[in-house]
Order: structure tokens, then C-alpha cells, then sequence
């Protein structure tokens, strides 16, 4: 039994973040198979920097490697600014006249809004900043 004033170990934090990485994964091809939104250019360019996570981390699960930090993060903060550009970019604070998204589907395109405010670029930039976060938090108790 665990008590909660304990704190989780660091195969948790990085499990959480596999978790984390495997959800944005699944969530993102429900919308492409499923939903058959077709994906921007943009969300493209997060694909190629979520995808890894997946794989990435799941190795430094079995057995824990503390290194794996080093070589998600980079992946993660790339992702995340992808993510940061497509969210102003969709909320019209950078103008579309320099959006990479020229030719087929915008990177401006509506799909969804949950709750008024939860758009795919915006659910990307939250599961980066997550990812990131649990990454830092578990490289300082490394460093430790």
C-alpha cells in the first residue's frame, strides 16, 4: 500500500510519460482514421516528433535507463514549439501569409473545439507541455 506523501519513482514519472506519448498517438490517428481529418502540414511535423516518444521511452522502461531523457527531450521541445507555432498560427495571432501550410488542408482548419477552447493544435501543445514537464521533473531527481 502506498501512502501519499510518497513520492512516485522515477520509472513512474517516465511510464507517465510513455502513457502520455501513447494516448497523443492513438488520439492523433483516431482523428486521421476515424474522424478522416486530414492532417496539415503542421501536424505532420508534430507526428515526426511524437511518434519516436513512443518507442523512445518505451525502451527506457525495460530496464529503466536514466538516459533516455537525453535523447526524448530534444524530440519533446521540438515538438512542443511545432505545437506553439500551430496554435497562434490557428488562433490568428501569426498571420496566415506565412503559414507553411500553402497547399492542401490549412493548419487553420476548425475540426474540433471541445469546451470551447480545446482545439488539436491546442490538445498537441498540452501533451508536449506535459511530456516536457514530467521529462525535467524526472531529469532533476536523476541528477540527484
Amino acid at each position: 500500500m502506498t501512502h501519499l506523501n510518497q513520492k512516485p519513482s522515477n520509472w513512474t514519472i517516465l511510464f507517465l510519460c510513455w502513457l502520455v506519448a501513447g494516448v497523443s498517438v492513438m488520439g492523433s490517428l483516431f482523428f486521421s482514421y476515424v474522424m478522416e481529418f486530414a492532417p496539415c502540414v503542421l501536424c505532420w511535423y508534430q507526428r515526426i516528433f511524437l511518434f519516436p516518444l513512443v518507442i523512445i521511452l518505451a525502451v527506457g522502461l525495460f530496464p529503466f535507463d536514466k538516459n533516455v531523457v537525453k535523447y526524448a527531450l530534444p524530440l519533446a521541445i521540438a515538438g512542443w514549439l511545432t505545437a506553439l507555432y500551430h496554435k497562434l498560427l490557428y488562433a490568428g495571432i501569426i498571420p496566415e501569409s506565412i503559414q507553411p501550410c500553402s497547399q492542401g488542408v490549412s493548419c487553420t482548419e476548425e475540426y474540433i473545439e471541445l469546451f470551447g477552447f480545446l482545439s488539436i493544435p491546442m490538445l498537441s501543445l498540452l501533451s508536449f507541455s506535459t511530456i516536457i514537464a514530467l521529462l525535467i521533473i524526472l531529469s532533476r531527481r536523476i541528477s540527484k
